[in-house]
């Protein structure tokens, strides 16, 4: 079985549920809820939960945000390497959803700013390494995430790289992106980021660019469903799982998540998306990122 090291940021999320065309400027009631969040954190709790270990890499403040989002992941059986800050403030994320379960954030890395090899566990064991773009494009982590990419190299640890949203990729560019995704194995991404990082419109030609970089791309499209592709192999696609769509938030880490898990083992291309489709449309059935099920004891 598989052991991932997820590599990135875990927050508390702060989703109000509008249900009507956001108005800015106009008081509307919404329905307000807290969750644990992070893409990093969100991919390893969901890797948990269907039985593929998974270590999370991360930072906390110590306040009570801290606290509550790692009990949250004790909860769901990821590991962690209880990286609490002295001093600082837990990562926070402001999640709108609108009546279609669209989301906008609005984040504060907080803690997680400043993710070095320090905070890594032991690099022997691990069969692949998740990393969320976020680490890498805040300034704080860069150069700690690009040392660890580098050790990684050296144990010659695949790496699965998610670069994150177009609004977080526009602080360094895509130039700056680009040089990054030579470094990874597997490039993991939405439709919107894989358009902005090759400059192509269609999925099946941007796939095609960002070949270049990687063994291996993943693009995933919504409602539309995924497609992959390999350098050994022609574009795989499959459609969206069935599902009533509540709030969107987390459906890519989820989608990663399961990818990951029959990727990781050695699966094949269209059983990997067809998992990872699966696990999306379950996320985006209920209010959060995280994974619906019971807490362990």
């Amino acid at each position: 079985m598989a052991r991932i090291l997820c590599i990135g940021d875990i927050m508390l999320d702060v989703t109000a549920l509008i249900g009507k065309e956001i108005q800015p400027g106009v008081e509307m009631r919404a329905k307000i809820s807290t969750q644990g969040g992070g893409a990093a954190a969100n991919v390893a709790s969901w890797l948990a939960v269907n039985q593929t270990p998974a270590f999370l890499v991360a930072r906390v403040g110590d306040d009570a945000a801290g606290k509550t989002v790692i009990q949250e992941l004790d909860q769901y059986g990821v590991e962690h390497n209880h990286s609490v800050i002295a001093g600082a403030r837990t990562g926070v994320v402001i999640v709108l959803v609108d009546d279609l379960g669209e989301r906008t954030m609005f984040p504060d890395s907080g803690a997680n700013a400043g993710i070095g090899p320090s905070d890594l566990p032991s690099l022997e064991g691990f069969d692949a390494i998740y990393l969320s773009g976020y680490s890498l494009v805040n300034p704080l982590s860069r150069t700690g995430i690009l040392e660890i990419i580098q050790m990684a190299k050296e144990q010659k640890l695949p790496i699965i790289f998610d670069p994150s949203t177009v609004g977080v990729l526009l602080e360094v560019g895509v130039g700056k992106v680009r040089e990054w995704l030579s470094l990874m194995d597997l490039i993991l991404l939405n439709e919107e980021e894989a358009h902005f990082l090759s400059g192509q419109s269609n999925p099946v030609d941007a796939a095609a660019d960002l070949l270049q970089f990687a063994q291996c791309v993943v693009i995933k499209r919504g409602a539309i469903g995924a497609l992959g592709a390999t350098r050994e192999s022609s574009v795989t696609q499959v459609e969206a799982a069935p599902t009533t769509v509540i709030d969107t938030t987390g459906a890519g880490d989820a989608f990663a998540a399961g990818f990951i898990q029959i990727w990781s083992e050695g699966g094949d291309l269209h059983e990997a998306l067809s998992r990872g489709a699966e696990l999306a449309g379950r996320c985006v059935a209920h209010i959060g990122s995280r994974p619906l099920v019971a807490p362990k004891d």
